[in-house]
Order: structure tokens, then C-alpha cells, then sequence
């Protein structure tokens, strides 16, 4: 059983970082700019990677950019669903029961984060069929197996955490900004297990396992391909630079993406496993480990558009098709600029 953490006082809103509360805004000031600047992160930073998708074809080449939008939507509603507590930080009135509503929000957060660790191990899958089977990928690989694939994402993790409506335990602390979640809602040390036995191993194993063999296969191609140039050059007296396994590069911005969400998932993972055994709870542990995971949802966006040269096409051409739609706006809006333009150049010529 978690130890009970106290009540509020004098009066005062319910804070996880009680250090954050001001009296002369009456709510917990650091926790609304957090959660707030985390929130509206996630939605701009996913809505461009959706959109950019869907200005750059040449994205959509390749499988994983099934579960790369995959994830991208998951992160989309993970950062809708932040809108939740961020009102009610801000007193906003819920529209149901604090402890529904808290109870909901942890579940459908867990969830959406499932499906993004799932989706990561899927990548991984799929590079790993790419690399090791290239002649018969497209007949084992297709887009109606991709969709199969996506629709059990999704009801393998929804599966995972409905237990926490049937008083398993909590899935989490995503919901601990809500006073009853924090205090009421306890972990269970079993429910925890399962769902490490049943999410977060597998799916770390699963990656491990997938870049571990990708980088070494890639490794011995690259070697061969050296030792066959260098034969061929010292036989022809010609030199030739050494051509790297050409998946390796996209399967290097893949594993950016994994390591850094897996960087950012360990604290809290840590934290779960120990409080669910010791019973020991901390609320400031808490919240930094819930939210510093929540971050990864807008990581992503920033990894892609650093590494992906594709991507950054695309991106450019969005913002190209968005400065065009501004511009064209601004001459519906104003005719006359275009008008006046005609004399002036005539004049000078």
C-alpha cells in the first residue's frame, strides 16, 4: 500500500510541486507552465509531421512511415489529452468526477504511449526483415499486413491497461495532477509486473535484439563491399570510395528516435518499479519522471526533422506552400498592390 500523502492545506489548490503554487494566482503556477508549454509543443510539433507526410510522397516509400504516422497521431492525442489537466489546473469545471476523470485520462495517456513503444518495436521489426530478407520483404511486407499490424497496436495496448478499471492497480501517474489519483489511486506491485512482462520488456528485448543484428549485418556488408573494391582496385590500379549498407543510414534515424525514447521513458520506469514494490511515493519524483516521459511525444517531431533529409524536404515545401497561401491571401486582400505594379515598372523601362 502507498504511503498517503497529505491534504491540502489552508485552503490551498491540490500541487504536486507545492513549491510552484502563488496565492496571487490561487493554482499550482509551475505545473500549469510545464504541462501548458509540453501541450502546445506536442500538438504543433505532430500536426507538422502529420502534414509533412503528407506533402512529401517520397516519405510514404517506405513501411515504416505506417508507423511513423502511427506514432506521430498517438502523439497528437497524448498532447490533446493534456488539455485535460492543464484546465484543471487552471480551475476549469471537469464535466465528470474528479476520480473518473483522472482515472480515464491516466488510462487513454498509457495507452497512446503503448502504442508508440509498440510501434518502435514494429520499426524495428521491419528494418530487421528488410536487412536480412530483401528478396522476399515486399511478399511478407505488404500495406494490408501493415494495417493488420496497426490495428492490433492499438488493441494490444488498449488490452494492456483496461485492467486498471477492474481494480487492478494504477497504469501510471499521468493522472496524479488530480488530487484523487495522487492520494486514492494507489500502484499494485502485480499489475506493475504485468505490465512490464507484458509492454516494456518484450518491447525492449524486441529492439535490442533487431538494431543489435541490423548494425551487424550492416557492419559485414560494408567490410565485403571494402574487400571487393580493394581487389578490384588493386588489379585495375583504380581507387574508389567505400559505399556504406544503404539502410543503415535510415535505420541509424530510427534508432535515434528509439534510444531517445527510451532515454526519456527509464526514469519513470525506475520510479514505477519502485514505488509499486517499496510503497514509497514522492511527488515531485513523480511528476518530473510522468512528465519528462510525456516530453518523448514531441522529441520525435525534432529527431525526424534533423536527420531525415527527406523529411526536411518536405518540411520546406510546407512552408513554402504556407508562405504561397499567405501571400495569395494578402493580394485577394489588397488588389491594389498589384495594380500599382504595372505603371512603376513601365516607368522605369
Amino acid at each position: 500500500m502507498n504511503s498517503t500523502l497529505d491534504g491540502n492545506e489552508s485552503g490551498r489548490p491540490f500541487c504536486l510541486l507545492a513549491f510552484g503554487y502563488l496565492e496571487t494566482v490561487d493554482f499550482c503556477l509551475l505545473e500549469v507552465v510545464i504541462i501548458v508549454f509540453l501541450t502546445v509543443l506536442i500538438i504543433s510539433g505532430n500536426i507538422i509531421v502529420i502534414f509533412v507526410f503528407h506533402c512529401a510522397p517520397l516519405l510514404n516509400h517506405h513501411t515504416t512511415s505506417y508507423f511513423i504516422q502511427t506514432m506521430a497521431y498517438a502523439d497528437l492525442l497524448v498532447g490533446v489529452s493534456c488539455l485535460v489537466p492543464s484546465f484543471s489546473l487552471l480551475h476549469y469545471p471537469l464535466p465528470v468526477g474528479e476520480a473518473l476523470t483522472c482515472q480515464v485520462f491516466g488510462f487513454v495517456v498509457s495507452v497512446l504511449k503503448s502504442v508508440s513503444m509498440t510501434s518502435l518495436a514494429c520499426i524495428s521489426i521491419d528494418r530487421y526483415i528488410a536487412i536480412t530478407k530483401p528478396l522476399t520483404y515486399n511478399t511478407l511486407v505488404t500495406p494490408w499486413r501493415l494495417r493488420l499490424c496497426i490495428f492490433l497496436i492499438w488493441l494490444y495496448s488498449t488490452l494492456v491497461f483496461l485492467p486498471s478499471f477492474l481494480h487492478w492497480g494504477k497504469p501510471g501517474y499521468h493522472g496524479d495532477v488530480f488530487q484523487w489519483c495522487a492520494e486514492a489511486w494507489h500502484t499494485d506491485a502485480y499489475f506493475t509486473l504485468f505490465i512490464v512482462m507484458m509492454l516494456y520488456a518484450p518491447a525492449a528485448l524486441i529492439v535490442c535484439f533487431t538494431y543489435f543484428n541490423i548494425f551487424r549485418i550492416c557492419q559485414q556488408h560494408t567490410k565485403e563491399i571494402s574487400d571487393r573494391q580493394a581487389r578490384f582496385s588493386s588489379q585495375s590500379g583504380e581507387t574508389g570510395e567505400v559505399q556504406a549498407c544503404p539502410d543503415k543510414r535510415y535505420a541509424m534515424v530510427l534508432f535515434r528516435i528509439t534510444s531517445v525514447f527510451y532515454i526519456l521513458w527509464l526514469p519513470y520506469i525506475i520510479y514505477f518499479l519502485l514505488e509499486s514494490s517499496t510503497g514509497h511515493s514522492n511527488r515531485v519524483a513523480s511528476f518530473l519522471t510522468t512528465w519528462l516521459a510525456i516530453s518523448n511525444s514531441f522529441c520525435n517531431c525534432v529527431i525526424y526533422s534533423l536527420s531525415n533529409s527527406v523529411f526536411q524536404r518536405g518540411l520546406k515545401r510546407l512552408s513554402g506552400a504556407m508562405c504561397t497561401s499567405c501571400a495569395s491571401q494578402t493580394i485577394a486582400k489588397d488588389p491594389y498592390t498589384v495594380r500599382s505594379e504595372g505603371p512603376v515598372k513601365g516607368f522605369h523601362v
